[in-house]
């Protein structure tokens, strides 16, 4: 099976990704953490990415395409996948068409996680880690037992990350709207669209994921 999780940053596409690696042995293609393994790797395309990116440039749909590809292509045909920021564009949904007929895949569902944008800046800007293990806390959500003690590892150091604020997330979200508002009636014309509360509690958003997979 593969699949596309849509939504603005903060939706929590990387945490339900997660849980469908380990429930179902699916593989995440996250673009950005792709580009960063193929210029270390450098692989053919990792190269050209690495030049571009050097050179200030963006990295072209022909480039991330080709990263995509050679994902693909170190995968079994029977391992399901997971695209996550990808494709941002109408000319990227093209190209994932044909990355995977290609490779005799299809494209089963794409999933969006819908939110409420002032909930969202909420959920954001609450949220800070601790510095020694990574445990992810927030203001009004999570916040440590012992007041600034991590409960993980007792760690009495916190860091928030710089664009965690509300000027940035509304920018990201107006981003996400113009960019991936193009690709969805592709899907919608197909049938294969289903969207989920991304508000909603972690553990019902995971089994409203599982519902639309079956």
């Amino acid at each position: 099976m593969n699949i596309i999780l849509l939504g603005p940053p903060g939706a929590g596409k990387g945490t339900q990704a997660t849980r469908l690696v380990d429930s179902r042995g699916m593989v995440q293609l996250s673009t950005g953490d792709m580009l960063r393994a193929a210029v270390k790797e450098g692989t053919p395309t990792g190269l050209k990415a690495k030049a571009v990116m050097e050179a200030g440039a963006l990295v072209s749909d022909e480039i991330v395409s080709g990263i995509i590809g050679e994902a693909l292509d170190a995968l079994p045909a029977s391992t399901g996948v997971i695209f996550d920021g990808y494709p941002r564009t109408e000319a990227q949904a093209h190209s994932l068409d044909s990355l995977l007929s290609e490779r005799g895949r299809t494209l089963d569902h794409v999933i969006e996680l819908e939110v409420n944008e002032d909930a969202l800046v909420e959920r954001i800007t609450g949220r800070f880690t601790c510095a020694s293990c990574g445990e992810g806390y927030h203001d009004v959500f999570k916040l440590p037992k012992a007041q600034g003690t991590c409960d993980k590892c007792g760690s009495t150091e916190f860091k928030r990350r710089a664009d965690d604020n509300e000027e940035t997330v509304r920018t990201r979200m107006a981003e996400y709207r113009a960019k991936t508002a193009p690709v969805l009636p592709i899907y919608e014309a197909r049938g294969i669209v289903s969207r989920v509360d991304g508000m909603a509690d972690m553990d019902d958003v995971t089994v409203a994921i599982n519902a639309i997979l079956g």
